[in-house]
């Protein structure tokens, strides 16, 4: 890749290369996001996600390690050898059901053409730039595992932009933990024996009703939510195993420990009550709350706005930044910003079908374009401060 001197670049003459490199890597990055839009994968089983993304770096000229730290669906690529390192994370996983409704393809689209973007810059800039392929952020906490196994340690900089109804600079996400809750009981005919059996969803009905009294006593900001994925095998039998899965939500990783002994509680009410015994079983490693570094924030939205993105949106409709998220976790850790890039789709929001089907088309791809364009020049501009 050519490049111009950094002594004598000017930030215009930067701002026309980034964009000038965005702008010729568009239209492939609007087909990866729309091959991965068609092909949704879930959370560990990433597959041919992660080999579509790898494959896309890799054609520019980057060294791509696919099963990064031992997770198959994982990737880490990179470009340059400078003393400067940028991180952009792409998530590529999609909703049971839902597909791609929360836009994750186009995550990873916006940080492969950010960090292509980049790389034209690695020489001269003192540069390396590193791109994640993060598995299961929607539940399995993919970028906490890398974390434990040592990944992100020493970037200067993190980054992703993640789609929303509309654009939302910082992100503010609860702490977060993921439970898997099980009863089991003893199942009996429930017309000639019910008095031998022990009804495991009776135990789930009682915790539920013991839930939602609790609301009430819940500091403000406080979530608890979840579904009952097995409630019994047939009508006549009595239930002897139900499951489901329990969200806990909390500003920060201390009051979500508090808050779970509160929830716990109500689930052994469950077991007490029926007689059932009780599994409460973690899905994931907690997400912490996002520690966002506010220069690159600045920076983020400087870049945005002149690219034609608005901060002005109502508030009740910028609430997305509130989504938890396991890149909180990696924000603990070094310097990191999350914003979010608006689709200009209101009402339809984040996990329903209707914005499954605004992550493709005109607002999707525009999207790709101004968030690689402003994570690019985001990075260069705070290297350079």
């Amino acid at each position: 890749m050519s490049a111009e001197p950094a002594a004598t670049m000017t930030r215009e003459n930067q701002r026309d290369r980034v964009l000038k490199s965005v702008s010729a890597q568009h239209q492939d990055l609007s087909r990866l996001s729309e091959t991965l839009h068609a092909n949704p994968e879930l959370g560990w089983q990433e597959h041919r996600a992660a080999a579509w993304t790898a494959d896309y770096l890799a054609a520019h000229g980057f060294e791509v390690e696919s099963g990064y730290l031992g997770f198959p669906t994982a990737i880490r690529a990179v470009f340059g050898t400078g003393s400067r390192r940028i991180g952009l994370m792409a998530e590529y996983d999609a909703l049971p059901g839902l597909g791609h409704a929360c836009g994750h393809n186009i995550i990873t689209a916006i940080s492969c053409g950010a960090a292509v973007a980049l790389a034209e810059f690695a020489a001269d800039r003192d540069l390396t730039v590193e791109l994640y392929g993060t598995p299961a952020e929607e539940g399995g906490g993919g970028k906490i595992e890398l974390l434990k196994k040592g990944a992100f340690q020493g970037l200067d900089l993190a980054m992703m932009a993640h789609p929303s109804p509309v654009d939302s600079a910082e992100a503010r996400p609860y702490a977060v933990a993921h439970n898997h809750v099980g009863y089991r009981g003893k199942s009996a005919h429930a017309a000639a024996y019910p008095d031998q059996g022990v009804n495991a969803n009776d135990a789930f009905i009682v915790a539920q009703v013991a839930l939602g009294l609790l609301r009430q006593q819940l500091p403000a900001g406080t979530r608890v939510h979840g579904i009952q994925t097995r409630g019994g095998e047939a009508p006549n039998a009595i239930p002897e195993k139900t499951e489901g899965r329990w969200y806990v939500r909390a500003e920060s990783l201390a009051q979500l420990g508090e808050l779970e002994e509160r929830v716990q509680r109500c689930f052994e009410a469950g077991a007490l009550a029926s007689g059932c015994e009780l599994s409460v079983t973690p899905e994931s490693e907690p997400y912490s709350e996002f520690r966002t570094d506010l220069r690159a924030l600045e920076l983020y939205v400087k870049h945005a706005e002149a690219l034609g993105r608005d901060f002005d949106a109502p508030p009740e409709q910028a609430t997305m930044n509130r989504a938890s998220t396991d890149m909180g976790n990696v924000s603990q850790v070094v310097p990191a910003i999350h914003p979010y890039i608006g689709l200009g789709c209101f009402p339809a929001a984040n996990h329903q079908p209707e914005f499954a089907a605004h992550c493709v088309g005109d607002a999707a791809n525009l999207a790709i374009h101004d968030g690689a364009a402003a994570l690019a020049l985001t990075a260069l501009d705070y290297l350079a401060t």
